[in-house]
């Protein structure tokens, strides 16, 4: 990385061949997460009756990962025929989500798609988002599949997701109301809501179902081509059909964005809305919401409006391209009668992500130019089962972080001479 510049780590998908929950988690994999670290954040879920593998396979010559969830409920698979799915209702799902030992932004991101997906289906059917019952996409696969995903993004560190154009198929496909379209609905409305652009393919196949729709339609921050970046990593995730004319597999390219450091600092979106009649369990959730949507940053603050009413400015910082979706996200979350935006600028400085061990526990650490900062989460974990406190787990993993990079700037320096 040049100096002058900052870096934003990048994941872009080609689901020019169709996307999926499985396929995305697995072409993560296949690009370098680490399966044991994705499979143990799977495991905070707290749930069991599954089997997480990852196998090497071709698709149409081309080597991907394919990542098998098999799913057993008192010995007979969940992955039941079209006429008996098993299901979940979106609340017991998000409730899930919300009592699992998850790092927060797997949390975060993993919530906003099933979110999204009740949303969507609530609308379709014409029910609150709560009641609606997730049929396959509720099923414990499809959520290890979310998950995983998830998590795999959280170990490559990745901090942008973008997104080609999403293949479609035709005809129809089974589910657990019977023959529906394809593309089934539910997909539909998740591409039509972002404006997602999709490309045709002459097959019957659900080549881009419910659960990879909502991945790609929730934490992409665009669609189009790949965005400049170095390229450090690529990954294919395959399908379980093997069509013999195409690979039936999702590419991911994993890079780094640079963003020049000028006087003049980069052009940023900020969008406010202020609002007097939402509680404080939705504005949180906003927030989460904002920042799962592409938002840089997002918070709070009270106000006081006309009339002596007591109110909050929820604010959320956004790249120009992505002003439109993350309205969308304010005024669909706050109910909100109307956003103003500004544009101003900002000058980001570099980060990147480590790992360093404090008593066998790892710990995951930022490194900035002049500044160290540690996960809490993983900080409190430590300390949790260390019986120490807090502050002190924070000390150690700063000191050791800045030793190590002491240590590598030396070796460079060496090196260099």
């Amino acid at each position: 990385m040049t100096n002058g510049s900052t870096g934003v780590r990048v994941a872009w998908f080609n689901c020019q061949a169709g996307v999926a929950g499985d396929m995305t988690m697995a072409a993560l994999v296949d690009a370098g997460a680490d399966p044991e670290v994705v499979a143990q954040t799977i495991g905070g879920l707290g749930v069991d009756g599954y089997a997480l593998l990852f196998e090497r396979v071709q698709r149409c010559g081309v080597g991907a990962t394919w990542a098998n969830v098999v799913v057993h409920d008192h010995g007979q698979a969940e992955r039941a025929p079209d006429d008996h799915v098993a299901h979940r209702p979106a609340s017991d799902v998000l409730r899930l989500l919300d009592d699992a030992d998850l790092p927060e932004r797997v949390r975060d991101r993993a919530r906003a798609v099933f979110t999204r997906l009740a949303e969507v289906e609530g609308a379709i059917h014409g029910i609150d988002p709560g009641d609606v019952e997730l049929h396959e996409v509720g099923a414990l696969d499809s959520i290890v599949d979310v998950v995983g995903a998830c998590a795999a993004l959280e170990t490559l560190g990745i901090d942008e997701v973008w997104c080609s154009p999403i293949a479609v198929g035709s005809g129809t496909v089974r589910s657990a109301h019977g023959a529906i379209p394809n593309p089934a609905p539910t997909t539909v409305a998740m591409l039509r809501e972002v404006g997602a652009p999709v490309v045709g393919l002459d097959t019957t196949i659900e080549v881009a179902t419910p659960t990879g729709a909502a991945l790609m339609t929730t934490l992409a921050t665009g669609f189009g081509p790949p965005p400049p970046m170095a390229i450090d990593g690529v990954g294919y995730g395959a399908g379980t059909a093997d069509p013999a004319d195409r690979a039936n597999v999702v590419q991911v390219m994993i890079g780094v964005r640079e963003i020049a450091e000028t006087s003049d600092g980069t052009p940023v979106t900020l969008l406010e809305a202020n609002v007097d009649d939402v509680t404080g369990e939705v504005l949180a959730h906003t927030i989460t919401a904002l920042l799962a949507a592409g938002a840089h940053d997002a918070w709070i603050v009270p106000i006081v409006m006309k009339k002596g009413r007591p109110a909050h400015t929820v604010s959320a910082l956004c790249d120009p391209s992505a002003d439109a979706e993350l309205r969308a996200v304010l005024l669909r979350e706050t109910g909100t009668l109307g956003v103003r935006a500004t544009t101003i600028r900002r000058w980001p400085q570099q980060r990147d992500m480590s790992t360093v061990l404090v008593d066998g526990h790892e710990i995951g650490v930022k490194l900035g130019r002049h500044r160290t900062k540690v996960e809490f989460d993983d900080a409190l974990a430590a300390a949790e089962a260390l019986r120490v406190p807090v502050r002190q787990v924070i000390d150690r993993a700063t000191a050791v972080a800045e030793s190590e990079r002491r240590e590598s700037q030396a070796g460079h320096e060496t090196t260099d001479s």
